[in-house]
């Protein structure tokens, strides 16, 4: 199995560009909250599912990512509940804007998304975005 590092490596070939970069960052995060919230309506139960078997995923590369993607779950799944009825549309529209800028970057950076060689990178996205934090204050991950 792969490292963090080596994860994050091999996203980063194609995240060099500084605005790509600037769209992932804020992309990311906003695909990660609309399907927790698409997931939400069809079942918490499900959704749930969904976070322990990535967090599985993470666990395997960095006990404190793990831990950070935990709050961010929490913190999503928070959000998602108090949407109510507004969850269903607002997901859907979260998504379908956040993938349109996500090929937008990918268009800037002139190379394919990551996850069409491996599904994995659906996964290290995420826990990309945070490791810049870790990195920015000199943590560990």
């Amino acid at each position: 199995m792969k490292t963090a590092d080596e994860w994050f490596d091999a996203y980063s070939e194609s995240h060099q560009n500084p605005t790509n970069k600037l769209i992932h960052w804020i992309c990311v995060p906003a695909i990660l909250f609309s399907i927790v919230g698409l997931l939400w309506v069809v079942s918490p139960f499900l959704t749930w599912g969904a976070m322990a078997i990535s967090l599985l995923f993470y666990f395997q590369l960095s006990m404190k990512l793990s831990l950070v993607m935990m709050v961010i779950y929490a913190l999503m799944t928070s959000l998602a509940t108090s949407l109510g009825e507004y969850l269903l549309v607002s997901s859907i529209v979260i998504f379908v804007v956040a993938w349109i800028f996500q090929f937008v970057g990918h268009n800037i950076e002139g190379k394919k998304p990551s996850f069409f060689e491996d599904v994995k990178f659906l996964l290290v996205g995420p826990i990309w975005c945070v490791s810049f934090l870790f990195k920015k204050y000199n943590l560990s991950y």
